[in-house]
């Protein structure tokens, strides 16, 4: 199912070029690089500063900086990790909320130039990009923790930041915008923006088009759900930014990185759902990365060079999954890529049939799998690797075997992706979307879908399902759904059911969305959320 129109507002105004946001749906993948003066500390990026003591922000601001002096730092190392995990771009923290710049800038002196290091980062970061390939970012916070608080906001403050501002209003505006010049003018073409507050933002975007009108900015304009997927398939280009571990700074104690496979996994449903994933990763005060961080993303340079054809140039298939088989499409020909996951156990040379709904043959369809021929099992000269299917009443169905050694030990965790081409959509899905749910006098909770088109289909179910909301800063990011039951309906409408408050009093806010069969076929809605919800 497609919408058009997603949850998220958009954001003033929009002078994108269209190509340059289709260049973003073509793309689908970056890697977003998390670095400032307190990753001395280890600390939570920029917002120790919110609330903390005019003692701690005035050696912040002045003590920091005399010992940030990144000695290992080699952008090429970085890029090259980027490139080879299949990253098409970097977005870089060219300056956080704390307001140090990692830029030869004129307009402060809280900044690289004035540490022990005194190079111009930034320059050294787009000068590897381009070496390499890969489109050059930029993030920019036009929020300024360190600016406000030596113009008179002693206490720092988020929520109300800019109403705080008030009295140096005018002249916060001219910083900001003297700085985006900069950034926009010393240092060539800059592909990519990613605005970071709701201060200043609208002078900021204005700042960007006025000397570089190609220049697409993301967040600030396009949807950037932070740390979540949305739960809807896009038309829309929209970007994803997450974190690898729990933290955008590096963080040296106490973290907890996602598994390569599950860093795959994310990137496979973002691109199933039109959109690009944005990874994070945070150097150490040295400006390397270190072995968890470099390692997944060879883990994911591993995949991504068996796989790459399925990654970009890619658009949403009719349905975005069925259970753990995810779907692409090519843009421009008929060719559909089946991403067949959670199958870590999956031995080499052992064959696997599936039944797929949402697609059927043709006379000149060809199934492979990618990366292999399938002509040879490497030590098993007898068996027949080669992958087959059969169109049949119930569906398409697949048998393929996982034939390439991948790793020594002949396990290999990660999604093997079918490549189905000339190949038809088989059904037309109904057209649905989650309602906003209603508390019921008695403490109970009322579910809507609202149902408004019926598909190819002779039957039809639908239900509920329901969670704690997800992030990727929790450690068990991606829980498991809990599925109420479903029921027929044999019309267009508004479908509603009742979960009884003591099936989900437990969770102070959960995320919700109808789902619906359709000849067996499960589609999933669009996902809403309810906060603190307490039905006691």
């Amino acid at each position: 199912m497609l919408i058009t129109i997603s949850s998220f507002a958009q954001i003033g105004a929009n002078h994108n070029k269209p190509q340059r946001e289709e260049w973003l749906k073509d793309a689908g993948f970056g890697m977003f690089i998390h670095w400032n003066v307190d990753t001395q500390l280890g600390v939570v990026i920029s917002h120790s500063l919110v609330g903390a003591s005019p003692d701690y922000v005035e050696r912040y601001i002045s003590e920091l900086p005399k010992t940030f002096y990144p000695k290992d730092w080699d952008p090429e190392k970085l890029v090259i990790l980027a490139k080879n995990a299949g990253m098409k771009y970097i977005m870089f923290t060219t300056k956080h909320h704390a307001g140090f710049c990692m830029w030869d800038t004129k307009t402060t002196d809280f900044g690289v130039m004035n540490t022990p290091y005194k190079k111009d980062i930034v320059r050294q970061y787009v000068d590897a990009c381009r070496k390499w390939g890969l489109a050059v970012g930029f993030y920019y916070s036009p929020e300024d923790f360190s600016f406000a608080y030596r113009n008179g906001m002693k206490a720092i403050t988020r929520d109300d930041h800019w109403e705080k501002a008030k009295p140096f209003q005018a002249k916060y505006k001219q910083f900001v915008e003297a700085q985006c010049k900069e950034l926009m003018t010393n240092y060539g073409p800059v592909d990519l923006f990613f605005i970071d507050s709701d201060v200043l933002r609208e002078e900021v975007k204005a700042t960007v088009w006025k000397y570089q009108p190609n220049c697409l900015v993301t967040r600030g304009v396009l949807e950037t759900p932070e740390q979540y997927l949305p739960g809807e398939t896009l038309t829309t280009a929209w970007e994803s930014c997450m974190t690898m571990g729990t933290a955008w700074n590096y963080k040296p104690t106490n973290d907890h990185y996602k598994s390569g496979t599950e860093l795959i996994d994310i990137l496979i449903e973002s691109r199933a759902k039109g959109g690009s994933y944005l990874l994070n990763i945070g150097p150490t005060q040295w400006g390397d990365l270190n072995e968890g961080q470099q390692g997944r993303l060879m883990e994911i340079g591993a995949w991504h060079f068996i796989n790459q054809e399925a990654v970009h140039n890619v658009r949403p298939w009719i349905v975005r999954n069925e259970g753990d088989i995810w779907f692409t499409k090519q843009k421009d020909v008929n060719t559909v890529y089946a991403y067949l996951t959670n199958m870590p156990d999956w031995p080499r040379g052992e064959r696997r049939t599936f039944l797929l709904k949402s697609v059927k043959t043709t006379p000149s369809t060809e199934v492979s799998v990618l990366g292999q021929t399938g002509s040879v099992v490497e030590y098993q000269p007898a068996n027949d690797g080669k992958a087959r299917f059969e169109q049949t009443p119930e569906g398409l169905k697949i048998s393929v075997v996982r034939a390439q050694r991948i790793y020594n030990n002949h396990k290999w965790p990660n999604p093997i992706v079918v490549k189905l081409k000339n190949v038809e959509a088989a059904v037309e899905p109904a057209h649905f979307k989650t309602v906003n749910a209603e508390k019921t006098a008695s403490g109970n909770l009322k579910l809507t879908a609202d149902l408004t088109k019926m598909g190819s289909g002779k039957t039809y179910q639908v239900g509920f399902e329901y969670r704690p909301v997800q992030s990727s800063l929790n450690e068990e990011f991606n829980q498991k759904w809990t599925q109420t039951d479903v029921y027929p309906i044999s019309k267009p409408g508004a479908q509603t059911l009742e979960i009884v408050a003591n099936n989900i009093n437990t969770y102070d806010e959960i995320e919700y969305r109808a789902i619906l069969y359709q000849d067996g076929l499960k589609i999933d809605g669009n996902t809403q959320k309810i906060s603190k919800l307490r039905l006691e």
